[in-house]
């Protein structure tokens, strides 16, 4: 899957190209995604699951609308979910590098 059809307008500028790169990285680190709205311009979900988080990637546009967090994994029920260990909002390059590069698997 690529950005292409993310709602992305425009030439594959070298922006587009390296979130293009970052999204390839990111399933090559074991995130899977889906598109979660109709149409080739919907929203894409990531979701990554470790022995100790619990990582989803929302990228709603190119410029706009991205988010990702991290989440610890617990075998006990905690009211309101998981703990958040880190979140990061903004563009679709600033949130994948940050996934990408800060977040280990």
């Amino acid at each position: 899957m690529s950005l292409r059809g993310t709602g992305i307008v425009g030439a594959d500028g070298p922006e587009l190209a390296a979130a293009k790169r970052l999204l390839d990285l990111a399933r090559n680190q074991g995130f899977v995604f889906q598109r979660i709205a109709p149409g080739e311009d919907g929203p894409l979900l990531g979701v990554r699951v470790s022995l100790e988080y619990h990582d989803k990637i929302y990228l709603g546009g190119f410029y706009s609308s991205c988010t990702a967090t991290r989440a610890r994994k617990s075998s006990l029920i905690v009211p309101g979910g998981l703990p958040v260990a880190a979140r990061v909002e903004g563009e679709a390059p600033i949130v994948l590098h940050t996934v990408v590069c800060d977040w280990p698997v």
